[in-house]
């Protein structure tokens, strides 16, 4: 009898066990919206998949991507920790179709987190905003906020579980500021900030086009593009402006700090030194939505090893590139240190510049060329005020 009693025992312990670990399971649902822009932008379905790639190397998370919009199946959400909203947005936004708003508030209600990524952080000031403003903290407002393509400088970082493990990080993107925040920053948490310069302020490349005024006259000012909330229901949320261009999410820092977000939107700790996370760079040219015919029928993502002949002498750089659509990421080893780039190929040719400090004064690489018949690159360079080059680049084996 007491063999028996023991045996029902461990039965029940390891039962119990097994319960306790589905329990802890953190669901994240992401959710992408239509296919929308030129080839490389706005690919929200890729992006979805890359970071599930990422999530899916975290022990206890369980995420799931929703592609086309807004979810079919009534039961998507169920039994989520946490939610990212990556689509279009605006007037258009799924959100506030139909009954989605009172759907997404009853989950709120619940503390589940939801994050918004890009343009999903736009919703019209009189249907969405409140919301927003009680869900995410801010949102972008038309005619308020603005839009532009610049690069951002993340000189410092605050102290949160979402930049663990992030490192000051300079990236260009289509990176919206001047957000409608709730009264006073109350509960805001400014995660990522950055100072865009008065160029970028004049909105040349916004949508609509600028100057806004009050864009203008808020020169020298620092900007958030990323920020956290915790709700008065128990749930999280953050909003997160970048994510225009696809290829950017190879940077490491602007995906951990994304991935972080979610673990902490869904409740989980997030490790010291935030999520690790390592892909293949030809992951981030997969999956992108169909568009019509693109621009990019050559592909250079991968290593590669240049070789610069300039007046003063030469230089073996290696350069990694990474391509979605047109757009490309990479990164500089040479003679000036380590730097990251962003640049276009289009119709072969290619066009790329970083900054590097020469006797400790800062000056531009410009790199220009084109793909050859035969694979390889060739251009010419110019170095800041130092004069020019050509160079010649092959893949790295």
């Amino acid at each position: 009898m007491n063999r028996i009693l023991a045996l029902l025992s461990c039965a029940a312990l390891l039962s119990s066990f097994g319960a306790d670990t589905s329990a802890a399971e953190k669901k994240i649902v992401l959710v992408a919206g239509r296919p929308s822009h030129g080839p490389g932008d706005h690919e929200f379905n890729a992006g979805c998949l890359v970071l599930k790639r990422c999530l899916d190397q975290v022990p206890g998370v369980k995420s799931v991507v929703v592609q086309g919009g807004w979810p079919k199946e009534p039961d998507a959400f169920e039994g989520a920790d946490a939610i990212l909203l990556f689509m279009d947005g605006g007037g258009g936004h799924p959100v506030i179709r139909e009954n989605h708003l009172q759907v997404m508030g009853a989950l709120m209600r619940k503390g589940v987190g939801l994050g918004c990524a890009h343009y999903a952080v736009e919703v019209p000031k009189d249907k969405g905003g409140p919301e927003f403003l009680d869900w995410i903290g801010g949102y972008y407002e038309t005619a308020f906020s603005t839009n532009p393509h610049w690069e951002a400088d993340i000189k410092e970082l605050p102290k949160h579980a979402i930049t663990r493990g992030v490192k000051p990080f300079k990236l260009r993107d289509e990176w919206y500021f001047n957000m409608r925040f709730r009264a006073d920053m109350k509960g805001v948490t400014p995660i990522l900030v950055a100072k865009p310069s008065d160029e970028t302020r004049k909105g040349a490349s916004a949508s609509p086009r600028g100057p806004y005024g009050h864009i203008v006259a808020a020169s020298g000012r620092d900007e958030v593009l990323m920020w956290a909330v915790e709700r008065p229901d128990g749930g999280r949320g953050f909003g997160f402006t970048g994510g225009h261009v696809h290829a950017n999410w190879s940077n490491p820092n602007f995906r951990k700090v994304v991935l972080n977000a979610l673990l902490w939107l869904a409740k989980m700790d997030v490790p010291a030194d935030g999520v690790q996370s390592t892909l293949p760079l030809e992951e981030y040219a997969k999956n992108l939505d169909a568009k019509g015919k693109a621009d990019d029928a050559v592909n250079i993502t991968g290593a590669w090893s240049f070789q610069v002949e300039t007046a003063n002498g030469t230089g073996s750089p290696s350069f990694t590139f990474v391509q979605a659509g047109p757009n490309i990421v990479g990164t500089y080893k040479g003679l000036f240190g380590e730097a990251e780039f962003s640049g276009t190929l289009r119709n072969s040719e290619l066009r790329f510049s970083f900054g590097v400090r020469v006797q400790d004064e800062p000056a531009v690489v410009t790199y220009t060329g084109k793909v050859e018949s035969d694979g390889t690159l060739k251009g010419t360079v110019r170095l800041g005020d130092l004069g020019e080059g050509t160079w010649t680049a092959k893949k790295a084996p």
